[in-house]
Parts: C-alpha cells; structure tokens; sequence
C-alpha cells in the first residue's frame, strides 16, 4: 500500500458526511462553536466565500466579510469539528474562481449579483385586485 493511500484510509473517519454545497460568490453563514471555560457556545460569522482550496480532509474556504468600516477575511478549514454548521443566505453569480478583488471594496462596488434557482419562483400573484 502506498503512502497516500495510508493516509487517505486514515483521513476517512475525519471527513464530515454531509457538507452543505455552497460555491464561490455565495453569501454564507457559518456557525461555529466558541469553548470558553466550560461552557460552548454558537457563534455566526457571515459574509461571502471568496475561495475555496485544496481536497479532502485539508479543504479549506474563505469568507470575507465587511462590517462597520472595518473588512475581514476568515479561512475556515471545511471539515473542522468546530463548525457547527453552514447555511447558504444568499446564491451568488459569478465568473471568476477567486474573489480577491473584493477586498477593500465596500457598497456597491462590492456586491456580487444573487443567482436565481430555476426550482424556485416568486410569490404567485393573487387574482383579487389591489385596493
């Protein structure tokens, strides 16, 4: 057996079953949990995932985020049993793989156009007038 494969077989118990799909440009929010002292908490950290690296156990994401005049990044390693959990908010549209150029941007110049689901549609109209 070669030493990849080793490490593979060995990396299988660690890779979380079911990992939400979630792509770059997507605004996302990430629960991950806080240890202090003996206590555990959720804390949430959304914004929009600039990038995504690597494979298997080492995959990590980038969120960047920009909040009260002050912009972050965060990578977070996908797999980590500190996160608790990933909810896409928002589908994203873009072309590119990496987002950097989003960094020190803010307002409009640092928005990302929403994809629309073909499964999901608009609120049906209603037949009765408005008044």
């Amino acid at each position: 057996m070669s030493r990849t494969r080793v490490i593979e077989e060995l990396e299988k118990e660690y890779v979380k079953k079911e990992v939400p799909v979630f792509n770059i440009g997507d605004t996302v929010r990430v629960n991950t949990r806080i240890i202090e002292g003996e206590k555990e908490r959720l804390q949430a950290f959304s914004g929009t995932v600039v990038a995504r690296k690597g494979t298997g156990l080492s995959e990590t994401f980038t969120i960047y985020r920009n909040a009260y005049g002050s912009s972050m990044d965060r990578v977070f390693l996908l797999h980590s049993p500190r996160i608790a959990s990933i909810e896409v908010v928002r589908p994203g549209k873009v072309r590119r793989a990496k987002l950097y150029y989003l960094r020190g941007k803010s307002g409009k110049s640092a928005k990302v156009r929403e994809q629309y689901v073909a499964g999901e549609e608009a609120a049906p109209a209603s037949d009765e007038p408005k008044a």
